[in-house]
């Protein structure tokens, strides 16, 4: 809280938080196959590819959850180091499968479960590996009036108990500040991806300014 020296303003912060859990999930799969030819390993590669929707259909999702984004082909024997490259692995193939819901307990889960892919055989880029799942919370319109309301009130409040400690009278609203809503995870963990937790909590300040009377 501020207040000018004259006492003729007053200027205050209301906070509104809610505690939310994300209503949607992004899960990137990035799986790598090689071959000595191209066939042998677009081979492979539809081998893995129907290993990884067998694993996530028995854990939930449908064909409908999941996309393939890309397909990425390397000829290894045309590249600067084609010399060091064994033949059986001349071609690599990388493909990336995108996993979209509203089911994120499930995908938290799979997620986890990871390794039952690994052991099936399937060789994930390291990158997608270690980037797991993603969620957000869409849901702010749905709060959005209350929690503005709410942070308004508190502002309000704080101004009165301000005024009535200087022996003033609060008058009308000067300036009005809408703060930006911010979404971040319930529990801030050093060093970690806060898009990675499902529980979220949202925040937003509303700065006032009202006039104060004698």
């Amino acid at each position: 809280i501020t207040k000018s020296r004259t006492l003729r303003d007053v200027t205050v912060k209301g906070l509104s938080e809610r505690s939310v859990k994300a209503d949607l999930g992004f899960w990137p799969i990035r799986f790598v196959t090689t071959g000595a030819t191209l066939q042998e390993a677009r081979a492979q590669l539809a081998t893995s590819e129907a290993a990884v929707r067998s694993f996530l259909k028995a854990k939930g999702f449908t064909d409908d959850d999941i996309a393939v984004q890309n397909i990425m082909v390397e000829d290894r024997a045309a590249g600067y180091n084609a010399g060091s490259t064994p033949d059986e692995f001349r071609f690599a193939l990388t493909e990336d499968m995108l996993v979209t819901t509203n089911k994120v307990d499930e995908l938290s889960a799979a997620t986890k479960a990871i390794s039952d892919l690994l052991a099936a055989g399937v060789v994930f880029s390291s990158d997608s590996y270690s980037a797991g799942a993603s969620f957000v919370f869409t849901g702010i319109a749905d709060l959005k009036n209350d929690m503005l309301k709410e942070a308004t009130q508190r502002a309000k409040e704080s101004a009165q108990q301000l005024a009535a400690e200087t022996g003033a009278k609060l008058g009308a609203i000067e300036t009005v500040y809408q703060g930006v809503f911010e979404i971040n995870p319930a529990v801030e963990i050093p060093n970690d991806r806060p898009e990675k937790q499902i529980d979220k909590k949202v925040r937003v300040v509303t700065t006032i300014s009202y006039f104060l009377v004698d």
